[in-house]
Order: C-alpha cells, then sequence, then structure tokens
C-alpha cells in the first residue's frame, strides 16, 4: 500500500504540470522521508552513482554530433541524396522525406534532431510542390521519429544502462526493425500518394544519383565509423560516440564549410543544454528507481505475473499496454529508467530475450514520440509549421497506426530483432 503512495505523488504533480524530472525527483525524496527509514543523504548519492555510468558518456557525444550534422548541412545532402533514389516515384517527395528521416536518424540517434533537419527542408518542399500539407506533415513527424530505432540510439543506451545489457547487442539489434518500419511507412507513403495523386519529380538519371552519393557520402560515412567501429572491435559504443563528434565538427568545419568557428560556442551551448536536460531526468528517474528496489516492486511484480501463468505473448502485449500509455505522459528516457528494471526479470523468467524486449520498448518509445499529450515530435513538427498541436496529431494518424502495426510484428517475431545478433554475437 505505501508504494501506491508513491505512484499517487508522481501521478499527481505530472497532472498538475511539474516537470518530470522534478516529479520523480520530489515524490522519491519525499516516500524516502515519510515512509522508510533511509536517510535522505541517499538522494546524492544516487546523483553521484548516475554520473560515474561510463554508458551513459556516450549521450552528450552523440546529442553535440547531432547538432553538429544539423548546424554543417549534412541534411540538405542526405534529402538531396534521398530525392534522387525515390523522388521519381508518385509522392516522390514525402518518400524522399522518409528515406532522409531514416538516413539521418542512423548518424544522428535522435528523433527531435532528425524531425528539425529533415522537416525544415523537406516539408517547405513539398508544399511548394503542391502536396497537401497535412499529408507533408504527417509523414515527417512520424518517420522522424525513427531517430531512436536505428542506430545509434540514445534510448538504446538508456535501456542498455538500466538492465546492464550491450549497447552493441542494442544497436545491431535495431537495424532490422529499423529498416522494417521504414519501408512500411514507405509503402503507406506511396499508397496514400497513388490515391491521393501526389505529384512526381523527373527521373534524373544514374549519374544524378552518383553525383548526390558524393555529396552525402561524409555524412553516409559516420554510419560506417560508429556500427563498423562498434562491431568490428575497433572502440567501445561510448568511444563511437566521441568519434562521431569530432568527425562531425570536422566535416562541418573543415570539408563542407557549412559553419564558421563563430558557430561553434552556440552549437556547443545547445547540445549541453539538451544534454543537461537528458541527465537530469536520468539521474531522478534512477533516484526513482532505486526507490522501487528497495520496496521489492520489481520482485513482488515478477512473483505476480509469474503466479499469473501469463504466457510470453500475453506479457509482451501487457508491456506494450502499459508503455503506450506511459508513453502519452512520460518522457523516453524516463519510462526506460522505471519500467525497464520491472520488466526485464519478468521476461528472463518467462525465456523472452532481454535484447527482444529491449528492441520491442524502444519501438514504444518510437510511437509515444508522435502520441500526445507530450509527444515530442508532434510539438517539433507544429513549431516547424505553425499548425496546432491537433491538426499535427490528426496530421500524423494514419502513419501511427502503421507504425503500430510494424510494433506487433517486432513483438512477435523475434527474429527481427535477433537475427543479426545470433550472426554476429
Amino acid at each position: 500500500m505505501s508504494v501506491a503512495l508513491l505512484f499517487i505523488g508522481l501521478i499527481f504533480l505530472l497532472l498538475i504540470g511539474v516537470p518530470i524530472a522534478i516529479s520523480l525527483g520530489f515524490s522519491s525524496l519525499s516516500f524516502l522521508m515519510l515512509v522508510t527509514e533511509d536517510s535522505p543523504a541517499i538522494i546524492a548519492q544516487k546523483l553521484f552513482d548516475t554520473m560515474e555510468h561510463t554508458t551513459l558518456l556516450a549521450i552528450p557525444f552523440f546529442i553535440l554530433s547531432s547538432h553538429f550534422l544539423t548546424t554543417g548541412g549534412i541534411s540538405e545532402r542526405l534529402v538531396e541524396f534521398a530525392k534522387s533514389l525515390v523522388g521519381w516515384m508518385t509522392g516522390g517527395l514525402a518518400m524522399a522525406g522518409v528515406v532522409s528521416c531514416m538516413l539521418f536518424a542512423a548518424i544522428s540517434g535522435s528523433s527531435p534532431a532528425t524531425v528539425v533537419a529533415i522537416g525544415s527542408i523537406m516539408i517547405p518542399g513539398m508544399i511548394r510542390a503542391g502536396y497537401d500539407k497535412r499529408f507533408a506533415v504527417g509523414v515527417i513527424a512520424t518517420a522522424g521519429s525513427m531517430g531512436i530505432l536505428i542506430p545509434p540510439s540514445i534510448p538504446m543506451i538508456v535501456y542498455a544502462d538500466a538492465v546492464e545489457e550491450s549497447v552493441g547487442k542494442m544497436f545491431i539489434a535495431g537495424i532490422i526493425p529499423g529498416v522494417l518500419m521504414g519501408v512500411m511507412l514507405l509503402t503507406a507513403t506511396w499508397i496514400a500518394a497513388k490515391r491521393m495523386k501526389m505529384p512526381r519529380e523527373e527521373w534524373q538519371g544514374f549519374a544524378h544519383i552518383g553525383k548526390s552519393f558524393l555529396k552525402a557520402f561524409s555524412g553516409l560515412f559516420l554510419i560506417f565509423i560508429v556500427v563498423g567501429g562498434i562491431y568490428g572491435g575497433i572502440f567501445t559504443p561510448t568511444e563511437a560516440a566521441a568519434v562521431a563528434a569530432v568527425y562531425s565538427a570536422f566535416i562541418a568545419l573543415v570539408v563542407h564549410k557549412d559553419m564558421t568557428l563563430k558557430q561553434v560556442p552556440t552549437v556547443m551551448l545547445d547540445s549541453a543544454k539538451m544534454t543537461a536536460v537528458i541527465m537530469f531526468i536520468i539521474a531522478c528517474a534512477m533516484i526513482f528507481a532505486h526507490v522501487l528496489t528497495e520496496q521489492q516492486v520489481p520482485q513482488n511484480l515478477s512473483r505476480a505475473v509469474i503466479e499469473q501463468d501469463l504466457s510470453p505473448a500475453s506479457f509482451l502485449m501487457m508491456v506494450n499496454v502499459i508503455l503506450w500509455f506511459a508513453g502519452d505522459f512520460m518522457e523516453p528516457s524516463s519510462i526506460l529508467l522505471i519500467l525497464a528494471p520491472l520488466f526485464h526479470p519478468i521476461a528472463t523468467s518467462l525465456g523472452i530475450d532481454p535484447i527482444h524486449l529491449g528492441i520491442i520498448m524502444t519501438t514504444n518509445m518510437e510511437v509515444g514520440m508522435i502520441t500526445p499529450p507530450v509527444g515530442l515530435n508532434l510539438y517539433v513538427a507544429a513549431g516547424l509549421t505553425g499548425m496546432s498541436l491537433g491538426q499535427v496529431t490528426k496530421a500524423a494518424l494514419p502513419w501511427m497506426l502503421v507504425m503500430i502495426f510494424a510494433l506487433l510484428l517486432i513483438t512477435y517475431i523475434p527474429w527481427f530483432s535477433l537475427y543479426l545478433v545470433s550472426l554476429l554475437y
């Protein structure tokens, strides 16, 4: 019963508009002081312990890399390459937007950054070409969420740290599900464009594809550096993030010269602000998770599920429902840090691979990025276009249904998540 007070306090704070990090920290501190006999000093200790996790060092580096790529003009070159590949098809600009989001997601690891970088180019371009504005916004807002499924991915790092699994395995496990999601969104976009008689661009030949590929090569090469470096045993995921940040700065400042040295302090400051927000949320979520562990919540929940004799399929459906509900109100890192330690022992006892569980949870976070009221990509798209949150939500709904169908496939066909892991490990 006492644990229920913890959740009631958290929900109350969220409902009255208190930021998620403060809600997690304050409810945990209040519970520790009023209900348990633990010293409040445990709060300071957990905050310090969180900062000692070397895995989490990858987060600020990937954020910095993403900011250099967004500011440095890499996104424009990726868009041109994507347009050369699929722009000649019906609805080709929209499909190019999806491909661009997939490519940018593979070098940034951030959904909001993907929506900003690709949306600021593709949405105005599609509208000028005669596309319906809601159609354009819906496609980009949804496709941008692949930034947390296609590696490198910040939520994957958070999950791996929370349950002590391999970041490398999580990254490799996300490749096929990310491609599956992209192919399904491309197919849905093509079908919708056919029905709505959307325009298409002229085919410019293979030579144009080659030229646009060469222009985008410096950005695409970052995928090889990060993924190839990790699986080639050259460096760890954390070291890969640091290399990605240095490489992105070099490309933006020296190779393409899209940035000047005067812009570097602004990029560093913006990256520091986003890092501070995410790390503070993670630290407060760690405190909340500590309280749950001390109160034996994961163990009791695991025991209760086992006593109910739930099948793995039923448990995974329950996980999806809980995560979808949580995603309506909370930020992805908080959800993963709170719920992953709860679900992990249950999944293990039911014979579910923890890497597969991690991909399911990450995919749910992807759906949550376009689910109101907290879906961050919806707010980003609304800010880019001047549309209301309700209008953007309605525009994204058809593609959100496609993503939910893809989520079910990923949930109940473990092959998508585990094939490459079993091949490489």
